[in-house]
């Protein structure tokens, strides 16, 4: 921040030295001491609108989140919450289940053909998951870097499959892909009434919504 005060005072003060030589050449007037501090303040003040009005849009959404059986049966659940939370998102759903086959073949419509369908519906049926909704600015992009690549040995480091998981077909959580996803997903696992609507009393100091 005083890096970005002292280049917006030395362009600003570089400005009005050029307004000053160009209409008083003969009398070589250089800025007064007023100017100067005139100049201090515009500059201060362009630094606070610079640091709390972001040009990216935060646009406020809902995520879908479910740790699979592996990441309940290996008790990540609690390290998995702590994540979102710690980023400042907002949980506002939350439940425990047995996950039926129905259920799936609506959650994995595009995959219902796959050869590898019989076995990821095995796998999803092997225990309880435990499913979320979460709430945020960019929340749906931002959680699926946090998830990581769907096969753990591409994810990045820290990422929540590049930490907890070792193989494509034990990847511990899954993430909506997109805003519309999420919704979907979203309908299909909560009825209305299981997702509550409450106010953070941090959320004006983690975001400008």
């Amino acid at each position: 921040m005083i890096v970005l005060q002292r280049c917006l005072l030395h362009r600003l003060f570089k400005q009005v030295c050029s307004v000053t030589r160009g209409a008083g050449v003969t009398t070589g007037l250089a800025p007064t001491s007023a100017q100067c501090a005139r100049l201090r303040g515009r500059a201060t003040a362009a630094a606070a609108g610079y640091r709390n009005h972001s040009s990216v849009p935060c646009v406020n959404e809902r995520t879908f989140i479910a740790v699979k059986p592996d990441g309940v049966q290996r008790r990540l659940v609690g390290q998995i919450i702590h994540r979102f939370e710690r980023r400042g998102f907002k949980l506002v759903g939350l439940k425990l289940l047995q996950v039926s086959k129905d259920l799936l073949s609506q959650h994995y419509c595009q995959l219902t053909k796959k050869p590898f369908y019989p076995d990821l519906v095995e796998y999803m049926t092997s225990g309880p998951v435990v499913a979320m909704v979460w709430e945020g600015p960019n929340i749906v992009q931002t959680c699926r870097m946090m998830v990581g690549h769907t096969n753990p040995a591409e994810a990045h480091a820290g990422t929540i499959r590049a930490d907890f998981s070792l193989h494509v077909s034990r990847n511990v959580v899954h993430a909506s892909d997109s805003p519309e996803g999420a919704q979907r997903e979203i309908t299909l696992w909560f009825d209305g009434h299981d997702l509550l609507k409450w106010d953070c009393i941090d959320r004006s100091v983690t975001s400008e919504l």
